[in-house]
Order: C-alpha cells, then sequence, then structure tokens
C-alpha cells in the first residue's frame, strides 16, 4: 500500500469509534465462544477477583 493510505488507516486505528468497535467485537466473540464451551460440557468459568486485599 501507499504512504496516503498506511496514515489514513493509522489514523483510524487511533480514533475512539475504532476503539469502541474492537471492545464490542471482543465481547462478542467471547461470548461466542463461552456459549460453545458450555455446550460442550465444558466447566462453567469462575469469576476472578479484580482486587485482591492484603492484610
Amino acid at each position: 500500500m501507499n504512504d496516503i493510505f498506511e496514515k489514513a488507516f493509522g489514523d483510524f486505528l487511533e480514533r475512539t469509534e475504532y476503539d469502541e468497535a474492537e471492545n464490542a467485537l471482543f465481547a462478542i466473540v467471547r461470548s461466542a465462544f463461552l456459549a460453545g464451551w458450555l455446550a460442550a460440557g465444558g466447566d462453567p468459568l469462575k469469576p476472578k477477583d479484580v482486587v485482591k486485599l492484603i492484610k
């Protein structure tokens, strides 16, 4: 590709809208994988602690 295309594509990737679309696509793919996982008899995923408190 030429430099004009690469610049335009780079600008596109830097937009907030791209980040939002990428996050939405990831969530869809993860949900689809989880549905297949459970349908195939996989164990449900255990939630992980977001924060671990240490005394």
